[in-house]
This record gives structure tokens, C-alpha cells and sequence, in this order.
């Protein structure tokens, strides 16, 4: 298939990329960051720079595709103001999905976030009503990124309800790759009661870009929303007795696959998308949350 991916110069988009290329799709790599004025390195795909706030350059992105991977976004609400955050988020994605319906693509692959049910950035801090949190917990967005981040989930039901486009939006858990997991998730692996808003879950950047490709290549209809995340949890922790004694006796534990689960149940991705994490922060970390050493 043709395939656009934003966002491509991001961890995220970086891994769909070389997932969709190895997978055999054509591949279009966009991001606002400047292209390199060389010769391509071989097997490199196209790319091209483009602001998707200006619906202009997002038809222009989007012209000629047949799925489309949104991955560019502003990825939290701390370091830009929030109407800049809201506004960057919104019309990126709006403009993304309506020259997606005007050009007739097949399949939207939208990269939503664990932050959408609202408890990472509240400014009335709040905890889920229960975990594993999963696709049917309310959702109570405050910030400005989850708030955009639901809205882009409601630009693909309305999009589904006027067109023939397929969409599926994917709230990955915090996504690690070689350069971050010691410095992210090794205070988690070390500290137990550095639970984080996530609940110790993460998820390996090469792990998404699967489930993305499964995505892309999905026959799914309508608009289906997907948790990505680890089925463990960063350290390994007993993930019950860690709960009831770091965070909170109250929330409503549900049934756990495994001791050491994810605060974040991917149960649905696994049985409509057949998603299979591979990779786990022990390839990369050792027990006391330090970066193993890569042998070549």
C-alpha cells in the first residue's frame, strides 16, 4: 500500500517507518523538521516537510494515498502553551482527516494516548476508577493535550460516519526505545513507589510500530480505539500488592492476567488486531534498572 506517516522524525513515526517498509508498503515520510538536502541513503523513503496546522500542506501530504499513519503531534501539555498544544493537535489532525475522506484513502491509522480518560496531566488530580484501565474507563480529559488527543478520536467517528474511510486510533502507554528505557523507566525498575500516572506501564516503540502495521493492513470497520502497551509492568512488580500500597486501596482492582501486569489491559488489541508484544525493559535494562550492555 502507499502510505503517509507523520510525524515520521519522532520515535514513534521513526519505528512505523522502517516497520512499514520492512512490511513491504510504500512509504511517504512527513514531519515539519527539514528534509536533508543529499542523496537519499538507499532504501530511504520519500519525505516531505509539511506544517499540517495549513490544510493546504496537509492535502498536499495526503494526495495519492491509500492509509494514512498520524503520528505527528505536540506530545505533551508542558513545554508549549496550551492553546498551542490545542490548537497545533486539532487542526493537524482535522485537516489530516478531511483530505483523507476528499482523496478517498482506505484506512486512517490515528496515534491517540493513554492520557485520554484525563489522570496524567489533571490539574485536579485524579485516579482511574479502575485497572487495568481499558477502552470502556470514563473519560474526563482536563489538559490540553488529552483534550485533543479525544477530540482527534471524535474527528475519526465523524469521519466514519460520512465517508468510506476505516479508522484506528491507538492510545499507546509510554513509549521507550534504546536511547530512553535507563533514563525513564530505571527509576520505576529501582523505586517501586514511582508508580507514575501510567501505573509502571510503558510500551517498546518497536512493539507499537507492529501493532501500527497490523493497523494499517486491518479490515476493520468503522472507527476501533486500542490500548498499546507491555503486558508487564516496568520492574516487574507485583502489581496488586504495589497498587494497594503506593497508590491507592480504593481503586477497583480487575482480574490480572499475570502478577507483574501493566496497568493497562491490551486485551482488545490482542483479539481484533492480533497484537503480540515481543520486546520487554528486561532486553534492555538489568534488575536494578541499569542499561545492559549491547553486544555487537
Amino acid at each position: 500500500m502507499r502510505v503517509v506517516v507523520t510525524g515520521a522524525h519522532g520515535k514513534v513515526g521513526r519505528a512505523a517507518v522502517q516497520a512499514l517498509l520492512a512490511a513491504g508498503h510504500e512509504v511517504t515520510a512527513s514531519d515539519v523538521t527539514r528534509p536533508v538536502w543529499e542523496r537519499d541513503e538507499p532504501g530511504a523513503p520519500r519525505y516531505v516537510q509539511a506544517d499540517l496546522t495549513d490544510a493546504g500542506q496537509a492535502f498536499a501530504v495526503a494526495r495519492g494515498a491509500e492509509a494514512v499513519v498520524h503520528a505527528a503531534a505536540i506530545p505533551d501539555p508542558t513545554h508549549n502553551p496550551p492553546h498551542v498544544v490545542f490548537q497545533n493537535n486539532v487542526m493537524a489532525t482535522f485537516n489530516l482527516v478531511e483530505a483523507a475522506v476528499r482523496f478517498g484513502v482506505t484506512r486512517f491509522v490515528n496515534i491517540s494516548s493513554e492520557t485520554v480518560p484525563g489522570f496524567f496531566f489533571a490539574e485536579r488530580p485524579f485516579l482511574p476508577d479502575y485497572v487495568p484501565v481499558d477502552e470502556e474507563h470514563p473519560i474526563r480529559p482536563q489538559d490540553p493535550y488529552a483534550l485533543s488527543k479525544h477530540v482527534g478520536e471524535q474527528l475519526m467517528d465523524a469521519a466514519v460516519r460520512r465517508s468510506d474511510l476505516r479508522c484506528i486510533s491507538l492510545r499507546p502507554s509510554w513509549v521507550q526505545h534504546e536511547g530512553n528505557y535507563e533514563r525513564n523507566l530505571g527509576p520505576q525498575v529501582r523505586d517501586v513507589s514511582q508508580a507514575g500516572a501510567g501505573l509502571w506501564s510503558y510500551t517498546d516503540a518497536y512493539d507499537l510500530a507492529d501493532a501500527i502495521v497490523l493497523a494499517v493492513e486491518s479490515d476493520l470497520p468503522g472507527h476501533e480505539v486500542f490500548y498499546i502497551a507491555a503486558p508487564d509492568n516496568a520492574g516487574g512488580h507485583d502489581f496488586a500488592a504495589a497498587l494497594r500500597e503506593h497508590v491507592s486501596e480504593t481503586i477497583e482492582l480487575r482480574p490480572l492476567a499475570r502478577t507483574d501486569a501493566s496497568g493497562v489491559s491490551c486485551a482488545k488489541a490482542h483479539r481484533l488486531l492480533g497484537w503480540t508484544p515481543k520486546r520487554s525493559w528486561r532486553d534492555y535494562l538489568d534488575e536494578n534498572g541499569r542499561a545492559r550492555v549491547q553486544r555487537g
